[in-house]
């Protein structure tokens, strides 16, 4: 059986797991009480940094769910995540309002990619 590789492991959750050549990655937010446009940066360059600790990169993503708080913030969300995805690799993706984890929270992201 394949190894199981947890990245960032706490007594809660793991940032990352690695699983016969699959990466899944926790949500991933931004700076609590930040602008959507920030916290989707701060969100996609944590989403960047376990994504090269685990052997992989953007190239390789191939689902993306991001939940914002409030649908309203969508196309400022929609402005970063298009500066920031690699063109002719985007993945597929849906996005979704919901109560995130805190009220500063607006935007969560969560991948799962392939090992390169």
């Amino acid at each position: 059986m394949a190894e199981i590789k947890r990245i960032e492991t706490g007594a809660r959750m793991s940032g990352a797991v690695v699983f016969n050549g699959l990466i899944w990655l926790a949500g991933q937010v931004g700076t609590p009480g930040a602008s959507v446009a920030d916290q989707t940066k701060a969100a996609l360059a944590e989403v960047d940094r376990l994504l090269a600790e685990a052997g992989s990169d953007k190239e390789h993503i191939l689902s993306a769910q991001i939940w914002l708080a409030d649908m309203a913030d969508f196309a400022e969300m929609n402005a970063v995540w298009d500066a920031w995805v690699p063109a002719g690799h985007t993945p597929a993706r849906a996005t979704g309002e919901a109560k995130l984890a805190a009220p500063d929270y607006l935007v969560e992201v969560i991948v799962t990619a392939a090992v390169k």
